[in-house]
């Protein structure tokens, strides 16, 4: 798990700054950039889901959280070249599932080691999901906002693969 979130840190930051310097050129790199990042949380979900053990508990979030993601790719894919406030307002309704997807997986496997950061994370993304989906339901001209979001999430990765590595040292994870 160190590796996917580390791996997930990298990712998010990258996607961030690539998004903050081209988010006003507009599409169609806007677009392709949009659908990226959810199809990214869908695979490293799939990966978390291949490597971690079944007896961690519950899966069904986890499983909720590919399929939305692969259908909010596509509907950012649609909406993105219809108007900004149209992709802000799906991108805030899936930070919205995809955060409580996160929580409720990050609480079910707290005794897991380096979830405290993943429960933490997946409630900001439920209140910046209400905030951005707010903004493009009164029609923001902006979708930079999005870069920060990740740029945080990606900080909480990197919290959690922290963690995690101090409890594997200590042989409590």
């Amino acid at each position: 798990m160190r590796r996917l979130y580390v791996v997930r840190f990298g990712f998010a930051i990258v996607w961030a700054a690539v998004l903050i310097v081209t988010a006003p050129l507009g599409a169609p790199l806007l677009s392709a950039l949009l659908v990226l990042y959810p199809l990214v949380d869908a695979g490293s979900v799939l990966w978390q889901l291949r490597t971690v053990d079944a007896a961690s508990g519950p899966r069904i979030p986890e499983w909720i959280n590919v399929v939305v993601s692969v259908l909010v790719a596509i509907a950012l894919g649609w909406t993105s070249v219809i108007s900004v406030a149209a992709a802000l307002a799906v991108w805030g309704t899936w930070a919205i599932l995809s955060g409580a997807t996160q929580l409720i997986t990050a609480v079910l496997r707290r005794r897991a080691g380096g979830q405290v950061a993943l429960i933490v994370s997946g409630g900001i993304s439920v209140f910046a999901g209400t905030a951005f989906l707010i903004q493009g339901l009164q029609g923001a001209t902006t979708i930079v906002g999005v870069g920060g979001y990740a740029i945080l999430g990606g900080i909480f990765f990197l919290i959690a693969a922290i963690r995690l590595s101090v409890l594997l040292r200590k042989g409590r994870a």
